[in-house]
């Protein structure tokens, strides 16, 4: 079923098929295969896998006839999960492999792609952002902590010592802030690692954080094989995201450590065979309605006296990892998903 002319093909995240000019498909990549359930279809003829009536065999033999290429926009065809809604474009090629390729992307995926890349860029510019600001706000903040403290030093009356104790010590506070803000910039220390190994110190940190009231219960695929990635970051990534839903549920309530394999799976534009999923659970209140749009900015908290740190420096170590981090949250259930490619590297070399 593979040809050397399409191997470039295979990890893209739209549906490819090429057909030719008799409809016959002589390639499928494993996105095609996984939306349509296509086994084997080499000299198939197309109209046999999807119906002579289907939009998708109507525009191929168009296109192929009048030798043009043809985008059609939400266009209603049956998948492996059932009908869903697509976009379409059929292109001639000249190949001695086919006379036509067909993309087909599904249109809520075609919408993820926009909201991710809409937040990555958002979160670029406001990673730069901070990171002048805090560049800019370290060396007067030092200036201010030292003045502080050589004052100190000349007044008499203790009552005002403890004003300037007040100054260095938030001075102290804002320099760890600014600290945690330029922390991202570092890259990560590559290593093979059991993403179990991480989710297990995460889960004894927040069990000895709160000790009462508080169930971490596991449920984990075993077999899961080993990840190429930065260890610590992973660790706080993940410790941010439980302590924030801790902190939700006032210390009291249940979180559940989920770890499955994901297949075919795209993540910023990018196909994977096979990626990490996990899943950190709570049963707390709940994410705000208007705190989901933009919780993973910085500065951004729902909680009195949070920083907003937190879940910006765990979607900074993620997409450093080629990752992704989604979440669902509704009353009584808040799911945070992360999926990390496991060749992630491999093929960025």
């Amino acid at each position: 079923m593979s040809h050397p002319a399409f191997a470039g093909l295979d990890f893209i995240d739209a549906a490819v098929i090429a057909v030719d000019q008799g409809c016959l498909i002589r390639y499928a990549n494993p996105t095609a295969k996984s939306m349509f359930n296509l086994r084997a279809v080499d000299g198939t003829h197309l109209a046999h896998c999807f119906g002579p009536d289907s939009a998708i065999v109507l525009s191929a033999q168009a296109a192929l006839l009048q030798n043009i290429s043809i985008i059609e926009h939400e266009l209603i065809v049956l998948g492996s999960e059932g009908e869903m809604y697509v976009t379409l474009e059929a292109t001639p090629i000249e190949s001695d492999a086919a006379d036509l390729l067909l993309e087909i992307r599904r249109i809520d995926q075609q919408r993820r792609i926009v909201n991710e890349e809409r937040l990555q860029a958002q979160q670029q510019a406001n990673r730069e952002l901070i990171r002048n600001l805090a560049h800019e706000i370290k060396n007067p903040l030092g200036g201010i902590r030292g003045a502080a403290q050589l004052l100190a030093h000349e007044l008499p009356d203790p009552q005002l010592k403890e004003y300037t104790q007040v100054i260095v010590d938030e001075a102290v506070r804002l320099q760890s802030l600014l600290d945690r803000l330029l922390t991202p910039h570092r890259l990560p220390q590559l290593n093979p690692l059991n993403i179990h190994e991480v989710l297990e110190r995460v889960r004894s940190l927040v069990l000895a954080e709160t000790p009462n009231g508080l169930a971490v219960r596991r449920d984990y695929d075993t077999s899961l094989p080993d990840l190429i990635a930065d260890k610590e970051q992973l660790i706080q990534s993940v410790l941010n995201i439980t302590r924030n839903a801790i902190q939700a549920m006032s210390g009291i309530g249940e979180i559940i450590l989920r770890t499955r394999i994901a297949r075919q799976v795209t993540l910023n534009r990018r196909r994977y065979p096979l990626a990490l999923r996990v899943e950190i659970v709570d049963n707390g209140p709940g994410i705000p309605e208007h705190l989901k749009e933009t919780l993973f900015y910085p500065l951004v908290s729902g909680r009195p006296g949070g920083t907003g740190i937190g879940l910006h420096l765990a979607h900074t170590y993620i997409a450093q990892h080629h990752g992704t981090i989604e979440f669902d949250s509704r009353l009584g259930q808040t799911t945070f998903t992360i999926l990390l490619p496991l060749n992630a590297w491999q093929k960025q070399d």
